[in-house]
């Protein structure tokens, strides 16, 4: 059996398409030396399409005062990681998170609460862009521990079949965040590619470590997921470019929903979001 870290790595080499490994390229060189990796993830990897569509990166720095210098960038992206970017390049169009090496690694772990890292690089991710061998080798050691730690946190049931239990702690990592998702969006995940899942049950499982369990608790996490999707929001609404269309297309895309902002929303997408939410919430549109 190849140990997790093995099966991590190979699927982090895949190759991508060249367009996007010249956006994460074009996204690292905007932060120059503060720049340690750029993983590609999300939608447009799994469904394999580009065009038309929003591209999900991480880009992973050294620290966040030596990406933004001093100031409000780097305080938000220490008190509420991550901060998120909107990127065009090639006719493309992207949306990038930066966290911090360490930040990376422990939102990876057991002991953050926040499903919202590990929840993520415990699915298909490509690693398109890295600094050094180094680099490499620290990206691959924090996506190492996502699995295990969403597996660990859904808790074991007996007899349950391994794609089963990867349902099921997608599923409930879904729940504990603001999701703008058809129901069953979760389970999708694994079964677009259940081969890749089975694959990796075994090695996930056997690196969870011994007599600990980061299961439970989901009530809170619940809580804690939506509060911080609200902060993060909020907080994007300083950075993202045309984050109010964003917000509306990625609703009507996924939820199957006909949103049409007016030009106030536009103007303040944190209040257009405000004003959408309970809307959306008793339509059933975002969880």
């Amino acid at each position: 059996m190849q140990s997790l870290r093995d099966l991590v790595a190979e699927e982090l080499s895949q190759p991508v398409d060249r367009r996007v490994s010249a956006m994460a390229e074009a996204i690292a060189a905007k932060y120059d030396k503060a720049s340690r990796a750029v993983l590609f993830y999300g939608s447009c990897l799994r469904e394999k399409q580009l065009d038309g569509l929003m591209l999900d990166f991480y880009l992973i720095v050294s620290s966040y005062r030596e990406a933004y210098g001093r100031g409000w960038l780097a305080f938000a992206n220490r008190l509420i990681p991550p901060n998120v970017f909107y990127f065009e390049h090639e006719g493309l169009a992207a949306k990038y998170a930066v966290l911090s090496e360490a930040d990376f690694h422990r939102l990876n772990g057991p002991e953050t609460r926040s499903v919202s890292v590990w929840a993520r690089f415990a699915q298909p991710s490509r690693l398109v862009w890295a600094k050094d061998d180094m680099a490499r080798a620290k990206a691959i050691a924090a996506i190492s521990r996502a699995a295990p730690t969403l597996l660990s946190a859904a808790g074991s049931l007996d007899g349950e079949p391994p794609l089963d239990w990867w349902w099921r702690a997608f599923a409930l990592t879904y729940s504990a965040e603001l999701r703008a998702e058809r129901k069953g969006r979760s389970g999708s995940i694994v079964d677009i590619d259940p081969d890749r899942y089975d694959h990796f049950s075994r090695p996930a499982v056997a690196a969870i470590p011994r007599g600990s369990s980061n299961a439970g608790g989901w009530t809170g996490r619940r809580l804690e997921g939506k509060c911080l999707s609200v902060a993060r929001l909020a907080k994007a609404s300083t950075t993202f470019d045309g984050g109010a269309d964003y917000i509306a297309w990625k609703i009507n895309r996924h939820a199957g929903t006909d949103i049409e902002l007016k030009p106030w929303q536009r103007r303040f997408p944190l209040l257009a979001a405000i004003s959408l939410l309970p809307r959306l919430l008793r339509s059933g549109a975002v969880r």
